[in-house]
């Protein structure tokens, strides 16, 4: 029993050690850690891939709208990412011509970079 306990008396002080060691090479000072004014610690880097994830689904939804204004599209069948101002259309359409409309739009909204366009004509149940 003893020898459980030292082993894990060990491991904690070999846990403590180096999270201390981590925590001096980190370069933070103390005000910077805890958040103070002018601080670049986890506030910051957590921000920007929250932001970056509004954008990205704010871009969606903007897409999805303009698709929306075109009511001969179908976009019921078709799924949009975004990623950067890059989109990525996949799915299907109900004519082929539709396929090159649907990233001509998807083109116009303002943010948008590029277009990927990964949609397919939908194909007739039992129809050949």
């Amino acid at each position: 029993m003893k020898n459980i306990q030292a082993r894990a008396l060990v491991i904690a002080t070999l846990i403590l050690a180096a999270s201390a060691s981590a925590w001096a090479q980190s370069g933070q000072t103390a005000g910077a850690a805890s958040g103070a004014p002018g601080a670049t610690g986890m506030e910051a880097s957590t921000a920007a891939p929250a932001n970056t994830r509004k954008a990205n689904r704010a871009l969606r939804r903007q897409v999805y709208a303009a698709l929306g204004k075109h009511k001969e599209i179908d976009a019921g069948n078709i799924g949009i990412t975004a990623k950067g101002g890059a989109v990525t259309l996949n799915g299907t359409v109900k004519e082929a011509s539709q396929v090159d409309q649907v990233a001509e739009i998807a083109k116009s909204v303002p943010g948008v970079i590029s277009v990927t366009n990964k949609l397919t004509v939908e194909k007739p149940f039992g129809g050949m």
